[in-house]
């Protein structure tokens, strides 16, 4: 079946060159092979483990930024118990009406201050963390975008 589907793809190309009038010699080739356009397994293998060692590196990043986010989270948890568990004591030893608003009032302040400056930093956690999940990308989108002309 090969050599009957080779033979009438060289008689069809034989026949239109002939019929267009082009007096031009037709290279006999196989089907299965293609000017500089065919593919080889080894580039197919080479862009696959070009590919994989993205996907691999991006994990790695991926995993080490919800570790550090993570982290974050725990060491703010554990900062706020301990400001709160202060807080009680304070309290707890309060005598006045006066006093324990003036110890409520400095807790919220700290408690608030505690609370923005740490959200900015876990923030800034997942602003670092999207750039390096995505920066071993760059090299794959850099190979399909056209270089901007200065």
């Amino acid at each position: 079946m090969h050599k009957f589907l080779d033979f009438f793809v060289r008689c069809t190309i034989m026949l239109n060159c002939q019929g267009a009038g082009t007096s031009r010699q037709v290279r006999s080739t196989s089907v299965w092979e293609r000017n500089s356009t065919m593919v080889k397994v080894e580039d197919i293998q080479q862009y696959g483990k070009e590919h994989l060692e993205t996907v691999v590196a991006s994990a790695t990043s991926l995993q080490n930024g919800f570790q550090a986010i993570a982290t974050a989270y725990g060491d703010y948890t554990k900062k706020s118990f301990e400001d709160t568990k202060s807080f009680v004591e304070k309290l707890s030893g309060v005598k006045s009406v006066d006093k324990a608003l003036e110890v409520q009032t400095e807790f919220a302040k700290s408690a608030y201050e505690t609370f923005v400056a740490e959200s900015q930093k876990i923030a800034g956690l997942y602003g670092d963390l999207a750039k390096q999940t995505f920066k071993p990308m760059e090299s794959i989108v850099a190979k399909f975008t056209p270089a901007a002309s200065h």
